[in-house]
């Protein structure tokens, strides 16, 4: 069996990869620089190839050495949810987890989870992080975070996904919009061209897409909403109309604003709300808890 690389070489390799300078991995790793170049230059050794372009003014990465920083995250990160089952299989359900939550999700989901889950678990405490799927994905592969809870479908290659339930979208409008008639609405060009938008990087944006044909929906005059409540603010404002899921309905985010939503006809255009890990991660009777809550505390239907 040919030689193994060692854990502390693919970290300095990482550190390179991160800053491209000797001198900052060096420091960023707590050793000497001759250190790390010795370990690098043993990592290209036991390999056979060669990992690191350097001259006199700049440090670069091989193509094969991009290829093995990518392999060696997930290494790193298997090993560290190694020594973490090691460690927690004793005592799980306490201690802290960190969990990361997609935007459209988070104000309508959390208010209900957190405390349920304090009631059960009064020894787990969960860190919270809000942001894009794209952003909590990369978290969770370099173990900033443990668990996220975002909306399917998104692509989550070799990570470990749990759907939880559907989230079905309703049409949003002003009261007296024509388009906003009946009691389940079908998919037209007659609103479809008036779709009011999030801005790039949300995955609601690519799934109210997905719901209508994109050729026939148009961000009016090219403006985008930064958030789920300033989407509502210009609907409100009769700018357009919306797609909003079904959840933030049901949380009465428009009440005390003119307008009404509808549901939309079946087969009506839905997302998955997921929760998601590493396949490795040390903390599935965690994940599986916290799963089990989440789908316990769904919101009752909207009258």
């Amino acid at each position: 069996m040919s030689a193994l690389p060692s854990l502390r070489q693919l970290r300095y390799l990482l550190a390179l990869a991160e800053h491209l300078n000797f001198t900052r991995a060096a420091e960023a790793s707590f050793v000497s620089q001759s250190a790390l170049s010795t370990g690098l230059k043993e990592l290209e050794a036991t390999l056979g190839v060669r990992l690191v372009e350097r001259d006199r003014h700049s440090v670069a990465l091989t193509a094969v050495g991009d290829e093995v920083v990518a392999r060696a995250r997930q290494v790193l990160a298997a090993a560290a949810d190694l020594s973490e089952y090691a460690s927690d299989a004793s005592r799980p359900l306490q201690g802290q987890l960190r969990l990361g939550v997609v935007p459209t999700i988070a104000p309508f989901v959390l208010p209900r989870v957190m405390p349920a889950l304090r009631a059960q678990f009064p020894r787990l405490r969960l860190a919270l992080r809000e942001d894009l799927t794209v952003h909590l994905l990369e978290r969770l592969r370099k173990r900033q975070l443990d668990f996220v809870l975002i909306a399917l479908p998104f692509e989550t290659d070799d990570l470990r996904v749990l759907p939880l339930y559907k989230d079905k979208f309703w049409l949003v409008g002003l009261e007296q919009d024509p388009a906003i008639t009946g009691r389940a609405i079908q998919i037209s060009r007659q609103w479809t061209e008036r779709l009011l938008l999030l801005e790039e990087g949300h995955c609601l944006r690519d799934h109210a897409l997905q719901a209508c044909r994109a050729s026939e929906v148009a961000s009016v005059d090219g403006i985008e909403a930064t958030s789920l409540l300033t989407l509502v603010q210009m609907v409100a404002s009769g700018m357009g109309v919306a797609l909003l899921p079904e959840m933030a309905i049901r949380s009465r985010l428009l009440d005390h604003l003119s307008l009404k939503a509808r549901p939309l006809a079946a087969p009506a255009p839905e997302r998955v709300i997921a929760l998601v890990t590493r396949s490795t991660s040390a903390h599935m009777t965690e994940f599986e808890a916290i799963a089990r809550v989440v789908i316990d505390h769904q919101e009752s239907e909207y009258p």
